[in-house]
């Protein structure tokens, strides 16, 4: 049976989305990405923008040890979901997600969902890194 301490999760997925590696650990076993964030405060809408619908279309199981997680579901009536210290969340596919606060989060994802979702934001982070050192990654 895999286990592992939070903080010795691989970063950035063990090189697989290594510009995202500063905040994120993470590490495929089975079906499921066991990540760990540490991010915030920070909108995450706008890297969205280049998805499919604009959207997360990743579903996110977790679990917050600090801070507070905003999900807005854009183009709904679905009302905001809110999770702070000490709840467990689900969050379904189609959303924003805002850290209000320096956060602390376990999540489960399913794998195929997240590598895609990962896959785009390490696309779009290299070439935003590209462009702005005029260097090829």
């Amino acid at each position: 049976m895999p286990t592992a301490k939070l903080t010795e999760l691989p970063k950035g997925g063990g090189g697989r989305w290594p510009i995202c590696g500063r905040g994120f650990r993470s590490v495929k076993w089975g079906d499921l990405e066991v990540g760990y964030t540490t991010a915030g405060p920070m909108n995450a809408g706008p890297t969205y923008d280049f998805l499919p619908g604009k959207v997360c279309m990743c579903p996110h199981y977790g679990y917050v040890f600090k801070g507070r997680i905003r999900c807005v579901y854009p183009g709904t009536d679905w009302p905001d979901e809110v999770a702070e210290p000490g709840d467990v969340y689900f969050f379904r596919a189609g959303h924003h997600l805002i850290y209000e606060e320096a956060t602390e989060a376990l999540e489960l994802n399913p794998a195929d969902a997240l590598a895609f979702l990962m896959d785009h934001v390490e696309a779009h982070a290299r070439k935003l890194v590209e462009s702005n050192s005029g260097t090829k990654l």
